[in-house]
């Protein structure tokens, strides 16, 4: 909190006027994070039927917003186990809701085409590529977030629809 106090200007006291405890901000800056991409996801699939598109729109609401705000991103990665008690749980069941449509997008490719491959394998892989991009991306010289996003989609997407067709073409 002191280190806190001296990056933002205020004082020590007024620090713990508005936030009790080191927890409880970074409390408040995992719950607005995750709730904050939920709910504009939600609202950008809203009437999207094509399974393909939905998944690109996971994507890039996902890089859109973690791009515009690495410091949260840096927050959510390096401080995941720092929350407790109610705080965490609270917290576990947002990201819990977020890992599930994401599972549900790659379900509903998977029937639409016919595919095989594990869901679970495809989402995390996924999460590795978009949670890691705050340690690289340099505004200055990488593409924005819609180019990127695009790469992404393309690289899980040809990955998920080829790689089943190839195991199959092994056996």
């Amino acid at each position: 909190m002191r280190d806190l106090s001296r990056a933002s200007g205020m004082s020590l006291a007024g620090l713990y006027y508005y936030f009790e405890s080191k927890e409880r901000l970074l409390f408040l800056i995992q719950k607005h994070t995750f709730t904050t991409i939920v709910q504009r996801l939600k609202t950008r699939i809203e009437g999207v039927t094509d399974p393909e598109q939905k998944i690109r729109i996971f994507i890039l609401n996902h890089l859109e917003y973690f791009l515009a705000n690495p410091a949260s991103m840096k927050v959510l990665s390096h401080e995941a186990e720092a929350l407790k008690n109610g705080f965490a749980s609270e917290v576990a069941a947002i990201k819990r809701e977020y890992y599930r449509i994401c599972v549900g997008l790659l379900d509903e490719l998977k029937r639409d085409r016919g595919l095989q491959f594990s869901t679970r394998i495809a989402v995390l892989s996924l999460f590795g590529m978009m949670n890691w991009i705050y340690t690289w991306h340099n505004p200055r010289v990488d593409a924005d977030a819609d180019h990127i996003a695009g790469e992404m989609g393309d690289i899980l997407l040809r990955g998920v629809m080829n790689g089943s067709r190839a195991r199959k073409d092994e056996r």
